[in-house]
């Protein structure tokens, strides 16, 4: 009899713990966390071994998931992160970016205000998504220092994502840091450095076993989220194409001006999206693209 009352007793209250609100304040806490180290600055050994434990029950995994995001040579690429979490934890994940954002401007919001207004509000899915990834690659860039993914072979079958749509938007965050590691190469430096962009590119990973230019996966349905603050809504296809049409031409200038194989140039251009004309109007190279592939019948 008293094992039993006991055993009730722990199972009622597991379930009470599990069922405690979450501390605003923990999550204030973990977005300025991140505001301080997620970009240049590092936190001590000390402070980063005794991180995790310093949250509630209900905060574990969102407390490794930015211990992650602040430290240096991170895990972020483990499956264990790259698997998307319950859409509980994907709230507080954007919460507490908000909150970074929130501390880094003069306002009269505090950001328990803001913590309880998000906190009540009703976040699409897909932009809890996009938010998860978009501070996993930023993460990765900023603190796995030199940039290299080529030994990365990401299976977005198997992180847990529940449609196409989030297996896209898994890629595209990708991309997006892969893109910008060349952008500087590509636009800024006269004239364009195509050699350093090159071996850049050639670091870039690869999904599902192949290339990255050969998933093609990204005829999902288009939505509309905040991408730019102060623009409103913007098509994510659109945007997140466009970038990425960006890099898929970069990286044929580059085997075009460093001497890439014939073979090299023809399976980039026919192995990728490129010749994808139905997704040409998500992007301004539209022209460009349509150029190209006339060329080469002409050829």
């Amino acid at each position: 009899m008293k094992k039993t009352l006991t055993f009730s007793f722990l199972l009622l209250f597991g379930l009470h713990a599990i069922g405690q609100p979450v501390d605003h304040q923990e999550l204030i806490q973990l977005g300025r966390a991140y505001k301080d180290f997620m970009f240049r600055n590092t936190p001590d050994k000390k402070y980063l071994k005794k991180f995790v434990k310093s949250y509630s029950d209900q905060l574990q995994q969102e407390a490794k998931f930015i211990q992650q995001t602040i430290s240096n040579k991170n895990d972020l690429l483990d499956k264990e992160f790259l698997s998307i979490p319950s859409e509980t934890v994907l709230r507080h994940i954007y919460i507490i970016r908000e909150v970074n954002l929130l501390l880094r401007e003069e306002t009269s919001i505090t950001a328990g205000e803001l913590v309880d207004s998000l906190k009540n509000s009703d976040i699409p899915r897909y932009e809890l998504v996009d938010n998860y990834y978009s501070m996993l690659f930023a993460a990765v860039g900023n603190k796995n220092k030199p940039f290299d993914l080529s030994k990365m072979n990401f299976q977005p079958d198997d992180y847990l994502l529940e449609d196409e749509v989030e297996k896209g938007i898994l890629f595209l965050q990708c991309m997006d840091l892969c893109g910008t590691n060349i952008w500087g190469f590509m636009n800024i430096v006269k004239p364009p450095n195509t050699s350093k962009a090159l071996s850049l590119v050639r670091k870039y990973p690869k999904f599902r076993g192949q290339p990255y230019y050969q998933f093609t996966d990204l005829y999902f349905p288009d939505f509309e989220m905040v991408i730019v603050t102060d623009e409103g809504k913007q098509s994510y296809k659109s945007y997140y194409l466009n970038k990425y049409y960006e890099t898929l031409l970069s990286h044929l200038i580059c085997l075009n001006k460093e001497g890439g194989s014939t073979e090299e140039v023809r399976d980039l251009l026919l192995g990728s999206i490129l010749k994808d004309e139905k997704l040409y109007k998500y992007t301004k190279y539209r022209e460009t693209l349509e150029s190209i592939f006339e060329k080469k019948e002409k050829d």
